[in-house]
C-alpha cells in the first residue's frame, strides 16, 4: 500500500489487508477453532443423555463407548490446540514481519527533517513492543472473537431446548457483562495509547543515555543520567499503574459477573425443580453450559485488554506510514545517468523552520572536474549547502541542477547514486572492517576492497588488527581509532567511485603525516571530477580550483586562494586567524 492508502484507509481496513497473504494460516487457525467450539458445546449434550438415557437404561456398554469418542474427541481436541497455538503464532508472526518491513522500508523513505525531529527510541518502539502487541492481536483477536460468539449463540440456543425460562435468565444478564467489557474497554484502550507513549519515551531516554555512556562517564555524570533515567521511570510507573487500575476494575467486574451467573443458575434452577419444571439432570447440565459460557466471557476479558493494547500500537504504525515523506520522486522522475558533474544552484534559499532562513539567495556554478572549497565560519551554512545537493532537503527557494537537469525531475536513487560524501561525523555499522568499505558498493570484490583501502591509507593498519578484514568495529566503530573510522570512511568512496565528491572535513580526524597521504589520494581521485570540499582548516584546500565563502547564509567571497587574500575581506581574515593559531602552537 501507498501512503494515501493509509490515509484513507480505517485501522480496521489496514490491519485485515496484511492477513490476505496468509490467508490459509489463518483460515486454518479458525478452522481448528471451531471444531474445539463444536467439542467443547457437545460434552454437556453428551453428559446429559448419559444421564436421561444410557444409565438409566443400563446400557453401560454403550456409555462406555460414548466415553471413548469422547477421550478421541478430546485428543484431537489437543491436536487442534497445538495447531491453533503453533500455526497460529506463526500467522501472527508472518503479520507482524510483513508490517515490520513496510514500516521500515517507509522510514527509509522519510526525509533528514523527520529524524530531526523524531528520537531513535521512539521509533524503535514502533519497530519493536507495538508490533508484538499487533502480532497477538491479529493471531488471537480473530480467533477468540469468532469462538466466544460461537460457543455463546450455541450453549443459548441449547440452554434455550432443556429450561428456556433458566436460558431466558442468563441471556438478561449477559448484555450486562457485555455493557460492562464495551464501556472499561473504551477507558483501557484511552489509557494503553498512554502507556504506549511513555513507553516510546522511555525507550527513546535509554537510547540516548546507552549511545552516550562514554561522554557521561567522561565527566562523571552517571549520578546525573541515572537520575534522569529514574525521572523517565516513574512516569512509566505512573502510567502503568494507571492502566493496571483500569485493568483491576475490569477483571473484578468481570469475574462477579461470571461467578454469579452459577449463583444463579442453582438458585433458579432450584426453584424451578422445586415446582417440577426442571429436572436435577438438567440443572447439571445447565452448570456445564455456565462453565462453556463463562469461558467466551472471560475471553471476551483478555481481548478487551488484547485490543486496546493491540490497536494503541496498530495507530502508532498507521501513525508513522500516514507521514508523507517530505522530499518524493516526480511520477515521471527520470534516471540520471552519464553524469559529467556540472553543478548550478540558482537563487537557492533554504531554512529548517520558517522564521530561520540558513541560506539566502545563493547562487554558484560549478563546472564539471572543478574543485571547490566552501568556507566560512561555523554555522554560516556551508555543510546545509552541501546537503541540499544529495536532496537530503528540499530547497525552498531557486534550484539545483547537475548537467543541467534539476535534481527534483530525477529520482533520489539515481542522484545520490551520482555522489560520494564524507562527512565530517562518521558513522560506521556494527560488523566487519570488510563490510563497512564494501557498504561503498555492496557488488564488490574483495579485491577492490583491498585496493580502496590501500588508496585511503588504512590498509596497513587492518593488516595489524587481530581478524584484518574481518575484524569486528564494534557499536559505530567503538573498537577503532578516530583517524581509523575516518579513513575507513574515505575507503567507502573510493569504492564508490562517483562523478561528484563532497568532503565534509573528511580529513578532520588525521593526523598530520596521515592527512597528507590522504590528501594526495584525493587529489588523485579528485581528477576528473566534480568535488566540494568543505573545509574548516584553510590548509586542506590548496588543490581548489576556487574557494567560496560561505556566511550568514549567504555567499560573502569567491575566487582563488591568492584572489580572497589579496581583497583583504572575511576569507583573509579567517586566514590570517588560524596561522596565527597555528603559529603558536
Amino acid at each position: 500500500m501507498q501512503t494515501k492508502d493509509f490515509q484513507k484507509r480505517s485501522l480496521m481496513r489496514i490491519f485485515l489487508s496484511y492477513f490476505k497473504p496468509h490467508l490459509r494460516l489463518f483460515l486454518l487457525d479458525m478452522l481448528c477453532a471451531l471444531l474445539v467450539a463444536f467439542i467443547d458445546l457437545a460434552f454437556p449434550l453428551v453428559t446429559r443423555s448419559a444421564l436421561y438415557q444410557l444409565l438409566p437404561d443400563k446400557r453401560y456398554e454403550t456409555f462406555f463407548i460414548v466415553m471413548a469418542v469422547l477421550v478421541v474427541s478430546y485428543v484431537l481436541r489437543s491436536v487442534l490446540q497445538f495447531v491453533i497455538a503453533y500455526w497460529g503464532h506463526t500467522f501472527g508472526i508472518r503479520v507482524e514481519a510483513d508490517i515490520r518491513r513496510d514500516l521500515f522500508s517507509h522510514l527509509q523513505t522519510l526525509s533528514f527533517r523527520y529524524y530531526d525531529n523524531n528520537r531513535t527510541g521512539q521509533l524503535m518502539s514502533r519497530l519493536t513492543s507495538d508490533l508484538f502487541e499487533i502480532t497477538e492481536l491479529a493471531h488471537h483477536g480473530p480467533e477468540d472473537l469468532f469462538t466466544s460468539i460461537l460457543t455463546v449463540i450455541g450453549a443459548i440456543i441449547i440452554m434455550f431446548t432443556v429450561q428456556w425460562k433458566l436460558a431466558l435468565v442468563v441471556c438478561l444478564m449477559f448484555p450486562i457483562c457485555m455493557t460492562v467489557i464495551i464501556l472499561r474497554r473504551r477507558k483501557m484502550s484511552k489509557v494503553s495509547k498512554m502507556v504506549k507513549q511513555r513507553t516510546a519515551g522511555i525507550n527513546a531516554d535509554i537510547e540516548s543515555s546507552l549511545s552516550g555512556f562514554r561522554t557521561s562517564k567522561a565527566f562523571a555524570n552517571e549520578g546525573a543520567e541515572f537520575d534522569k533515567f529514574l525521572h523517565s521511570n516513574e512516569h512509566f510507573k505512573v502510567s502503568k499503574r494507571e492502566f493496571h487500575k483500569e485493568m483491576g476494575i475490569f477483571h473484578a467486574m468481570m469475574e462477579f459477573f461470571t461467578s454469579i451467573l452459577h449463583v444463579v443458575v442453582i438458585a433458579i434452577g432450584g426453584w424451578l425443580i422445586m415446582k417440577d419444571q426442571m429436572d436435577y439432570r438438567d440443572i447439571i447440565t445447565f452448570s456445564l453450559y455456565i462453565g462453556t459460557f463463562v469461558t467466551p466471557i472471560r475471553k471476551m476479558t483478555t481481548l478487551s485488554e488484547m485490543l486496546a493494547n493491540g490497536f494503541a500500537g496498530l495507530n502508532r504504525f498507521a501513525e508513522v506510514m500516514r507521514t508523507e515523506p517530505e522530499i518524493q520522486d516526480l511520477p515521471d522522475a527520470e534516471e540520471l545517468t552519464d553524469v559529467r558533474g556540472d553543478l548550478r544552484l540558482e537563487h537557492v534559499d533554504f531554512s529548517y523552520k520558517e522564521e530561520l532562513p540558513v541560506l539566502r539567495d545563493v547562487s554558484l556554478d560549478v563546472r564539471a572536474g572543478e574543485t571547490i572549497a566552501v568556507v566560512g565560519p561555523s554555522g554560516g551554512g556551508k555543510t546545509t549547502l552541501c546537503q541540499l545537493i544529495p536532496r537530503f532537503y528540499e530547497v525552498s527557494g531557486g534550484a539545483i541542477y547537475v548537467d543541467g537537469r534539476d535534481i527534483r525531475r530525477v529520482t533520489q536513487r539515481s542522484l545520490r547514486s551520482n555522489v560520494g560524501i564524507v562527512q565530517q561525523d562518521v558513522f560506521l555499522f556494527a560488523d566487519t572492517v570488510l563490510e563497512n568499505i564494501r557498504y561503498g558498493r555492496p557488488d564488490a570484490s574483495f579485491e577492490e576492497v583491498v585496493e580502496a583501502a590501500k588508496r585511503a591509507e588504512i590498509y596497513d593498519d587492518i593488516m595489524q588488527m587481530p581478524e584484518g578484514f574481518d575484524t569486528y568495529v564494534g557499536e559505530r566503530g567503538t573498537l577503532l581509532s578516530g583517524g581509523q573510522k575516518q579513513r575507513i570512511s574515505i575507503a567507502r568512496i573510493f569504492l564508490k567511485n562517483p562523478p561528484i565528491l563532497i568532503l565534509d572535513e573528511a580529513t578532520s580526524a588525521l593526523d598530520s603525516i596521515t592527512e597528507a597521504k590522504i590528501q594526495r589520494a584525493f587529489d588523485e581521485l579528485a581528477k576528473g571530477r566534480t568535488t566540494l570540499i568543505i573545509a574548516h582548516r584553510l590548509s586542506t584546500i590548496h588543490a581548489a580550483n576556487r574557494v567560496i565563502v560561505v556566511a550568514d547564509g549567504v555567499i560573502r567571497e569567491q575566487g582563488t586562494r591568492e584572489e580572497l587574500l589579496s581583497r583583504n575581506g572575511v576569507f583573509a581574515q579567517l586566514y590570517r586567524t588560524q596561522s596565527l593559531v597555528e603559529g603558536s602552537l
